[in-house]
């Protein structure tokens, strides 16, 4: 996978230079967001991001949660901010 994601990430870089995503978790990177009129975001899966903070920070589940919904997906970094997916298998 770290291979694949690389090549993704310079791949994506050249579409846009200015697309970002919270370096600590490169493991929930799931693909890139497109739309009409914008450069591609990077794409990262919502549940995997919790379960990160789980297993690597020692998080509740409640906890991390929280911590997502302040710190991650709440932070705007203007143009190249990321996405975050709920994936429909996961609903």
């Amino acid at each position: 996978m770290g291979d694949t994601v690389e090549k993704f990430l310079e791949k994506i870089s050249e579409m846009n230079e200015e697309a970002l995503y919270p370096t600590d978790l490169k493991e929930a990177i799931i693909g890139m967001v497109e739309r009409f009129g914008m450069r591609p975001v990077i794409l990262l899966d919502r549940d995997k991001c919790i379960s990160i903070f789980v297993e690597r920070d020692g998080m509740t589940h409640e906890e991390a949660e929280e911590y997502f919904e302040f710190n991650t997906i709440g932070a705007w970094v203007g143009e190249g901010t990321p996405c975050f997916a709920t994936l429909i298998e996961k609903v």
